[in-house]
């Protein structure tokens, strides 16, 4: 593994640039990843408007946070998947279908969330 010799601030300052990098690559790259963002562009300011306290609050939003956070890792899987060829390949696919899984999950999570907050 190769070291980079950053340390504190610039290693900081570095990592930040890449991840608003990996971010901005999402965003471009693939259109789950912005129909979700638009989305919690539009379910984080009505979770502080419907949560009634902190932590339904935290829940809330946390939530939608995290379905982006696994939208970003399936598209880091399929990439990385891609990169090695078009061919079939059986790993490749559970590979895939792992991470489309991972998303649903994510999903579900939002859901369940948001209805057993507002509704209970």
């Amino acid at each position: 593994m190769a070291y980079s010799g950053n340390t504190g601030l610039t290693r900081i300052i570095k990592a930040g640039i890449f991840s608003w990098q990996g971010f901005k690559a999402a965003y471009k790259h693939e259109e789950a990843f912005r129909q979700e963002f638009w989305l919690a562009i539009v379910l984080i300011p009505v979770a502080l408007y419907v949560g009634q306290n902190g932590i339904e609050m935290a829940l809330l939003i946390g939530s939608v946070l995290l379905l982006l956070l696994v939208e970003i890792l399936n598209s880091a899987i399929e990439a990385v998947v891609d990169r090695f060829g078009g061919e079939q390949h059986e790993l490749s696919g559970r590979a895939k279908d792992m991470g489309s899984s991972a998303v649903f999950l994510a999903i579900v999570i939002v859901v369940v969330t948001w209805v057993l907050v507002i509704f209970f």
